[in-house]
């Protein structure tokens, strides 16, 4: 098997509407395929990373296992700077965060209007 990377993450989202204008405004995604499978998946993309955002009444396949949850996904900020700057655009939309150093990497945690646990983390600690 020579597989690449993540594909996309599938979120169950109370409004997707509402989760998909969160995503591009507050992070910077942005929506691909706007025109696709009526609306359903909303997909988004920033880099490499893609959300695809469903109803929570979409399908019971979509459902997380809480024994075998995810617990949060990371988006990987470049540099410091980039860090720094996450952080003070999550503050123009108060967004509350809690900051992390685990030595080799920094890591802000907060959620998104569902509730979804989303870190930010760099590798650059200097």
């Amino acid at each position: 098997m020579n597989l690449e990377q993540i594909d996309h993450l599938a979120i169950s989202c109370q409004d997707p509407d509402r989760s998909k204008d969160w995503y591009i405004q507050v992070l910077g995604f942005e929506h691909i395929y706007p025109d696709e499978w009526n609306g359903v998946p909303i997909f988004l993309k920033l880099g490499s990373t893609a959300l695809a955002l469903f109803p929570e009444s979409h399908s019971s396949r979509l459902q997380p296992n809480p024994a075998k949850g995810i617990s949060h996904f990371a988006l990987r900020a470049n540099s410091q700077s980039d860090f720094q700057t996450a952080q003070k655009e999550l503050q123009t939309h108060n967004i509350n965060f809690e900051y992390e150093d685990y030595e080799v990497a920094h890591s802000i945690y907060f959620n998104d209007p569902d509730g979804h646990r989303l870190e930010i983390t760099t590798y650059d600690t200097n």
